[in-house]
């Protein structure tokens, strides 16, 4: 049928509510942030709401590495890591942690680090612990330049080894820049990303040949979406 698809041409808050409560609308499916989830859940209407995500990146010691640099970067780039599913943080077994750095510069992602990070950091997380909004979605090379840092304009991606309770970790940043967390041993690669999911329960990734590390992980971070061996996209 013709109009079995249909657009707003000018979307606004209020075109949103009138679709949300007119009487003929059955069903909802919103995204985009707490505040239109908790309109449609007000609504009286079935609905299906896509809520906050952080979606770690595991890496252990038995994974392909330079497919798993390469699938990083790529899904933690796309669309300038505005996308909810895509790779917000690394966690790296350390056995392979810095080979893991290597291939990742191979695909335009590049490290930074001392007073650089620091200088990333000003700029990018607000003095009261939230994410600059001026930045999400924007080109990792034109958030460097703005934090007085030079890389290359090819770059995709920043990234900054960090601890787990860095916020680069912690918040879901919604641009190319992400935390990367060292850690001993696969079991502890598994339990810091479940930590740093938050039990949102959104999505996680987990790049490994261990087929009972890959179950383990799946059954630990319990997301609606769980990809192996592949980028989050």
């Amino acid at each position: 049928p013709s109009n079995i698809f249909n657009c707003v041409a000018q979307p606004t808050i209020e075109s949103a509510q009138a679709l949300m409560t007119h009487p003929h609308v059955r069903l909802l499916v919103v995204t985009g942030g707490g505040g239109v989830v908790k309109a449609a859940m007000a609504s009286g209407k079935r609905a299906i709401a896509a809520g906050p995500g952080n979606p770690p990146v595991v890496v252990d010691e038995t994974a392909n590495i330079a497919r798993a640099a390469r699938d990083i970067v790529f899904g933690a780039s796309l669309d300038n890591n505005i996308i909810c599913i895509v790779e917000k943080e690394i966690i790296a077994v350390a056995d392979i942690a810095d080979a893991l750095k290597r291939e990742m510069g191979n695909h335009h992602a590049v490290e930074v680090k001392g007073r650089d990070l620091q200088k990333l950091q000003k700029l990018l997380i607000t003095s009261d612990d939230h994410v600059n909004r001026d930045y999400i979605g924007k080109n990792a090379a034109l958030i460097c330049a703005d934090a007085g840092i030079r890389v290359p304009e090819s770059t995709r991606m920043i990234f900054a080894e960090v601890d787990e309770k860095h916020p680069f970790v912690q918040h879901e940043m919604l641009l190319p820049v992400l935390g990367f967390v060292r850690v001993p041993d696969v079991n502890s690669a598994i339990e810091c990303a479940v930590r740093v999911e938050h039990g949102f329960g959104h999505t996680s990734v987990m790049h490994s040949t261990n087929i009972d590390a890959l179950h383990q992980m799946a059954r630990a971070v319990n997301t609606s979406i769980f990809v192996k061996n592949a980028p989050s996209a």
